[in-house]
C-alpha cells in the first residue's frame, strides 16, 4: 500500500513539473532567459575597427570627408549606420560583413 502511495506522489510531483515546463514554455519566460545569457557573453563590435573599415572600402569617397552625399548621409557616424539599419545591404553583400553590421545593430 505504501509503494502505491509513494507512486502515486512521484507522479504527481513529475506532473506538476511538466506543467511547470508547458507555462515557462508558453510564456517565453525560458526563450528570454536563453537570449539574455546568450546577449550578455555577446561582443559588441566596435565601430571604428570593424564596422568603419566596411564602409570605407566600400563607400568611398561619396560618404566619407569631401565625398558627394556625406552632408547627407555620412558613413563615418555611427548613427547613420543605425539609422539606415539593413537598408545598407543593398551594396554590402559580403555574408561576414553583413553578420558584423547586424550584431552592431542590435548592440544599439
Amino acid at each position: 500500500m505504501r509503494a502505491g502511495i509513494s507512486l502515486v506522489a512521484i507522479l504527481l510531483l513529475l506532473g506538476f513539473a511538466a506543467y511547470q515546463l508547458t507555462q515557462l514554455e508558453r510564456s517565453g519566460a525560458a526563450q528570454t532567459f536563453a537570449s539574455t545569457s546568450t546577449a550578455s557573453t555577446a561582443k559588441k563590435p566596435d565601430f571604428d575597427l570593424e564596422i568603419k573599415p566596411i564602409f570605407q572600402a566600400r563607400c568611398q569617397p561619396c560618404h566619407f570627408q569631401g565625398g558627394q552625399v556625406y552632408a547627407k548621409l555620412p558613413f563615418d557616424k555611427p548613427e547613420t549606420i543605425t539609422r539606415l539599419g539593413t537598408k545598407l545591404f543593398t551594396r554590402i553583400k559580403d555574408e561576414k560583413e553583413q553578420r558584423l553590421i547586424r550584431d552592431f545593430l542590435e548592440a544599439q
